[in-house]
């Protein structure tokens, strides 16, 4: 039988686990959703998002997000799964995995990658990203096709999974 404090400790890891499982979701739907904001307040303060572009803090998060919508990218929807984690105290790194249907100058497009995070636990207890990074598999309309590195929506070349 698990000792206390063994068994305080790994009560800790699985509720951290949920709590950052929930920090992705939440990632997904504030930015599906268009909560600029909240979807920022995920973050650390310094935190950076990189992918399509690079934003870092909470100003330049809340621009680069709802800038996305202003362009060719006029809906999207992410779902993501597969997620790791390795829990180090207050920091924590791991994958998700990406698909994202959305629409590009109109057009149906399909999307797949995976997102890279550095996660921290602040002073008041929540978990944030300090870094989330995503590269693409593929990005293109879906009447194509898709297949590894296709990209028919050019500001995800950048960001191409070379892995």
């Amino acid at each position: 039988m698990p000792v206390p404090d063994a068994l305080e400790a790994r009560l800790r890891r699985l509720e951290d686990a949920h709590e950052i499982a929930q920090l992705r979701a939440r990632y997904c739907q504030y930015l599906d959703d268009g909560r600029w904001p909240e979807l920022a307040a995920l973050f650390t303060p310094d935190g950076v998002f990189t992918g399509l572009a690079t934003a870092r803090g909470t100003a330049e998060l809340e621009s680069f997000f709802g800038a996305l919508q202003e362009g060719p990218l006029t809906a999207w929807w992410h779902y993501s799964a597969n997620e790791t984690v390795e829990i180090d105290g207050d920091t924590a790194t791991g994958e998700t995995w990406l698909w994202q249907p959305c629409v590009v100058d109109g057009e149906a497009q399909i999307a797949a990658g995976r997102y890279r995070d550095r996660i921290t636990r602040g002073a008041d207890g929540s978990w944030r990203f300090a870094e989330r990074v995503v590269t693409f598999f593929y990005w293109t309309p879906l009447a194509g096709g898709w297949d590894k590195g296709k990209v028919g929506f050019p500001p995800a070349e950048a960001a191409l999974d070379r892995a």
